[in-house]
């Protein structure tokens, strides 16, 4: 509603600046036309009055005088008359012309709201689940009057859990909103030590899965970029991978050039992602895995949204293409070749 209310708004301001402006030409052409047409009817008159009677009777000279006056009057009507016209077709199509450009405007504020709006309602609500989890097994823990060390304990246990969750949330909202404010620290860094480096970084959550990460090609190329954003980005890319593959799978890590680019492909052999869940993958906040319980997945979704926002930093894009229950395939293209 507020949004539909500063759409009409701007369409009057619009509409306002546009009815000026065509006012001020239209008396502006009003007034250079009258004088054409008065300039015009005094010619005429100055050629009656110098007429000699001898061929100009007097009552035909009036007579003239009075269709020119009538024929001036006619004029002026005539010309208001079009000029009012031509001010309410502008008004009509200026009205319309001017709601359709204010909604153009009032559209990226209409999504950045909505998008703000829903980003809020999403961390409220990420953020009420562990705390009232935390909240209701700790006045159960209160409650009972044979609470012992070993039942104590494990409540902390699972409240520091909880802890923990709540701590990567804060992290990961945290990192988002830098992104948008920080400058990328570019520089002159050799790729495939980038992929070394992340691929080792995750080599203890392969393991434990028994999950082979490998490397099908990685040239030695150097790259204009800023190498911790890049290390996060396929840090991220690859835990998703290994935690959604099946147990000694494998992930594939892939890097090529094409011209003046470079294509980064992280695939795996899991659970995939549905076609019609594609388009939000990268939203914030947004889990595919809907049947996954956060114990199993274990993240909040902000992962790819992370990764999107360090790719976007560098000017580039990051893709993905899924067949469910087969593969996942994120395919990071990126300029920037030293």
């Amino acid at each position: 509603m507020r949004i539909h209310t500063a759409s009409l708004k701007l369409a009057g301001l619009y509409l306002s600046i546009i009815m000026v402006i065509s006012l001020f030409f239209s008396a502006s052409i009003y007034q250079l036309s009258i004088r054409e047409v008065y300039a015009g009817y005094r010619k005429q008159q100055d050629i009656l009055e110098r007429s000699p009677d001898l061929f100009l009777p007097p009552d035909l000279r009036d007579r003239l005088y009075n269709e020119r006056e009538e024929q001036y009057a006619s004029t002026r009507e005539d010309i208001l008359g079009r000029l009012i016209l031509v001010n309410i077709a502008i008004l009509l199509g200026g009205g319309f012309i001017s709601y359709f450009l204010a909604r153009r405007t009032i559209r990226p504020i209409e999504k950045a709201h909505e998008a703000q709006r829903r980003f809020t309602a999403d961390a409220s609500h990420e953020l009420r689940t562990p705390l009232a989890v935390m909240q209701s097994e700790i006045e159960v823990a209160l409650m009972d009057p044979k609470l012992d060390i070993k039942a104590a304990k494990k409540q902390m246990k699972s409240s520091l859990e909880e802890l923990a969750r709540l701590k990567g949330l804060s992290e990961g909202l945290l990192q988002l909103s830098q992104l948008e404010d920080e400058n990328l620290d570019r520089r002159t860094a050799e790729l495939s030590d980038i992929i070394k480096r992340s691929i080792k970084d995750n080599k203890i959550l392969a393991d434990k899965k028994k999950i082979k990460l490998n490397v099908l090609s990685n040239p030695k190329r150097k790259a204009f970029v800023d190498p911790e954003g890049i290390r996060k980005v396929l840090n991220i890319l690859i835990e998703n991978a290994i935690k959604y593959s099946p147990r000694k799978s494998e992930v594939k890590i892939n890097s090529q050039m094409r011209n003046k680019n470079i294509l980064i492909k992280v695939e795996d052999s899991g659970i995939g992602i549905q076609p019609e869940e594609i388009r939000h993958i990268f939203d914030r906040f947004y889990r595919a895995d809907s049947a996954r319980t956060k114990t199993e997945a274990g993240g909040y979704g902000l992962g790819l949204s992370i990764a999107k926002s360090i790719v976007q930093q560098h000017g580039g894009t990051i893709d993905v293409k899924s067949t469910p229950g087969k593969q996942t395939v994120f395919t990071i293209n990126l300029s920037g070749l030293a």
